[in-house]
């Protein structure tokens, strides 16, 4: 299957490798030139995936049209805030017969709420659309470790299986699911709650503290979820509680490193301003803490997250006002 990766960082160069090691036609297309001038001549994503080889059958094309000419699938492996322009700029390249386009995108638009399958649907005019998300660390993937990850899609139709067997191979276990929005919403949530933990690892807290924030925060991703219109089971399954657990410990984990610098008494503001590589869920607390208000759900660690990162709110008071909240039955 010929496939096309738009978004050059840790995660689209992985599953580029990972694909073209299947021996499938792949391309990846950096967002910038001279990101794909380094890439073509190293052969190594030195700035995002350093120290792994790109395969030699692997193409590298910054021109859109030419990167998507003939491709059946496209991947979008841009961050979610960028996802929208990015988007715009691949649709002059599109031909009336338009591929599946698969978004590996885990957060919320800030300002609309949109996830990202609903925001390619906008763009693109497009109904073959699908997300592709699960506990899945970029290098991991890149050298061939054993992983799971599920692919979901509002109709589970006759060619997404064919995508599912095209990316499953004997180190990455692909999937269904037509809980499209269950899946979305799981992988946006469980970076704000990434960023929780790592608040947690800041402050020294111990084992028992994180064990007690990941089961809470999985009960609030199913509420929230139930509320948003996705399925219960779903966040109990790869993209929910599976991609939870690993955000939460990996070492690897920016959203994890991320709330640990908070933790220790960083400020969001000045950690965002210094960064190369993107904190999903950032910006996607912000949207999710809009999303909850507006619909009215009660959503107590996600809304702490929120005011850590844009109210100046320091992670031990957070902790205080979770722990002295009211008694309840669980």
């Amino acid at each position: 299957m010929n496939f096309c990766v738009i978004g050059a960082g840790a995660w689209g160069t992985a599953f580029s490798a990972h694909l073209s090691r299947m021996g499938h036609p792949v391309t990846l297309a950096p967002r910038r030139k001279d990101h794909a001038d380094a890439l073509r001549a190293a052969r190594e994503n030195a700035d995002y995936l350093p120290g792994i080889r790109l395969p030699d059958m692997l193409r590298v094309e910054a021109c859109l049209s030419d990167a998507v000419a003939g491709t059946q699938v496209v991947i979008l492996a841009c961050p979610a805030q960028a996802l929208r322009d990015t988007c715009r700029k691949l649709r002059p390249a599109l031909s009336e017969d338009a591929p599946w386009m698969v978004s590996l995108s885990k957060g919320l638009e800030v300002g609309t709420h949109l996830r990202p399958s609903q925001i390619i649907g906008q763009e693109l005019n497009s109904t073959r659309i699908a997300a592709l998300t699960g506990p899945t660390n970029a290098a991991e993937v890149a050298r061939g470790f054993p992983a799971a990850m599920v692919l979901a899609a509002a109709d589970v139709s006759a060619e997404l299986p064919l995508i599912q067997s095209a990316m499953s191979s004997a180190s990455l276990r692909v999937y269904t699911s037509d809980d499209l929005p269950g899946i979305e919403y799981g992988g946006c949530l469980k970076n704000i709650y990434a960023i929780a933990a790592g608040c947690c690892d800041g402050l020294v807290l111990g084992d028992n503290a994180k064990a007690a924030l990941l089961t809470r925060a999985l009960a609030e991703m199913v509420r929230v979820g139930l509320s948003l219109g996705a399925r219960a089971e779903t966040f109990y399954g790869l993209s929910g509680f599976g991609d939870l657990v690993a955000t939460c410990h990996g070492a690897w984990s920016r959203n994890r490193q991320f709330g640990q610098m908070l933790g220790e008494g960083a400020k969001a503001a000045d950690l965002i301003e210094h960064r190369k590589t993107v904190v999903e869920g950032y910006r996607t607390a912000e949207s999710f803490h809009g999303l909850c208000a507006d619909r009215g759900i009660d959503a107590p660690i996600l809304a702490e997250v929120y005011r850590i990162c844009f109210e100046g709110k320091r992670p031990a008071d957070a902790l205080q006002c979770l722990m002295t909240r009211g008694l309840k039955r669980e």
